[in-house]
């Protein structure tokens, strides 16, 4: 009698070595960049402990923030400026770190560059932590670290881009790199869940714990990352193919760079005010207690997930990366106006309102980052370098990064005079994104047309 094999071996020879090595690369690529943003979460949650609510009396938590920094703040609003210039510490550098990150990704080998990027991150995110067991009293000390720590982190992005760039092609990148972008959220989620362990005993491990896990994933990119399908006899994928001169097509790219470059200017700054600020405005808003805050604020990047991935795939079918972001940005300045007012009605409301935004404000920052910046970065008008993709997606995430520590920063500086007008600087900076992609927006709509030859994803 004929032997047959077992369902679960079928499954597994139904797919072909190609695709197996892509599957691992995008699984190895999708923990490293987790892992990047699990250690840039726990500050925001840390600062949702300074302020307590007790029967809707904010009292400052003094020997926290004592044992953070040594210049206690005489007004106990001031505690929230201390905290921005932690915050921009990290923001700066890793918005100026970035634009240079990308001629180092194109010039190194990229799994000698992640893993020493990995590695250094888990180091001074352990030093963070460790002030608190060295008891170490110094704003300067603090500062000093999150500087490094961004510039350490700027290695991340473009590389693992790049990566990802030389194993897809064009065709369902949207999709592919929708998924694959909830990488973000899912650290972020992790992240806050980590920290909150901590938080409330010894602040000190909700930095050690991230450290050591992203310092883990840099020795596992060293012994496992393959950096193109030719190093491992696998065939590369299919690029986009352009008719027009190489002059054009050039210059087209890069108007293409700095509008995205600048839509995604304002987009992250949205989505990182969020991401430093989010849990202390529940904090203060809602009443709930840090740990709470941070759980529900994981939330946000929940509903990130799934933009992410609803913003891939529309874009995937219709071919329009450009119009798909406006249409999200468009939808989540109303949004962000409700939420502000009606959001902390009632759990449901909060929780609902939280996924509805965090889809819309990070579904565009996604599809830019990701999919947007694979495509222009492999265009054939760069003679297929691969190692362009690492600079254009330094160009367009270092543009990005500047929204990213401005954000915060304008947070810190407005919430003293009120949450409404830290959310409507929020809808500002959404209207100005999709500003920014109104040509292409219109360029897309002649396609669709018929006018222009359009090319889906």
């Amino acid at each position: 009698m004929k032997s047959t094999l077992a369902p679960g071996i079928r499954l597994i020879t139904s797919f072909s070595r190609d695709s197996w090595y892509r599957g691992f690369i995008l699984l190895l690529t999708f923990l490293f960049y987790t892992a990047y943003h699990l250690s840039r979460k726990p500050i925001s949650i840390v600062k949702s402990m300074v302020v307590i609510r007790r029967k809707d009396q904010r009292i400052l938590n003094v020997d926290m923030l004592n044992s953070l920094i040594c210049i206690l703040p005489t007004d106990q609003d001031n505690y929230q400026t201390l905290f921005g210039v932690l915050d921009n510490s990290f923001l700066v550098a890793y918005a100026i770190g970035m634009f240079f990150s990308g001629i180092f990704g194109e010039r190194l080998p990229l799994r000698y560059y992640l893993s020493f990027g990995m590695l250094m991150s888990g180091l001074f995110t352990c030093l963070f932590g460790l002030g608190f067991y060295w008891n170490i009293h110094s704003l300067g000390y603090y500062a000093f670290i999150q500087v490094m720590n961004g510039l350490m982190q700027t290695t991340g992005w473009p590389a693992v881009v790049a990566c990802v760039g030389n194993w897809f092609g064009k065709g369902k990148r949207g999709f592919i790199m929708g998924v694959w972008n909830s990488h973000t959220s899912v650290g972020n989620i992790l992240g806050s869940l980590i920290a909150g362990v901590f938080v409330s005993s010894a602040w000190g491990m909700s930095f050690i714990v991230p450290g050591l896990i992203i310092a883990s994933t840099g020795i596992l990119c060293f012994f496992l990352l393959v950096e193109k399908p030719e190093d491992v006899n696998c065939s590369p994928p299919q690029h986009h193919v352009s008719d027009d001169s190489v002059f054009f097509v050039v210059f087209r790219v890069l108007q293409g760079v700095v509008e995205f470059s600048l839509c995604l200017l304002f987009a992250k700054l949205v989505s990182y005010t969020f991401l430093y600020w989010l849990p202390l405005y529940i904090s203060n808003v809602a009443h709930f207690d840090p740990k709470q805050a941070g759980d529900m604020s994981t939330l946000f990047d929940v509903g990130g997930i799934l933009g992410g991935i609803m913003a891939g795939l529309v874009s995937d079918y219709t071919g329009g990366r450009a119009t798909t972001c406006c249409v999200m940005l468009v939808a989540a300045a109303p949004m962000l106006f409700l939420y502000n007012y009606i959001g902390q009605r009632s759990l449901g409301t909060t929780i609902g309102m939280l996924l509805v935004c965090g889809g819309l404000v990070n579904g565009p920052y996604a599809l830019i980052t990701t999919a947007v910046s694979a495509d222009l970065g492999t265009h054939e008008s760069l003679r297929g370098n691969s190692r362009a993709l690492s600079t254009v997606t330094a160009i367009i995430d270092g543009t990005g990064s500047i929204g990213a520590a401005l954000g915060p920063l304008l947070a810190g500086l407005i919430s003293p005079t009120g949450w409404n007008n830290v959310f409507y600087m929020l809808i500002t900076a959404d209207v100005l994104a999709c500003l920014f992609l109104s040509r292409l927006v219109y360029k897309e709509a002649l396609g669709w047309c018929g006018r222009v030859p359009r090319v889906r994803g």
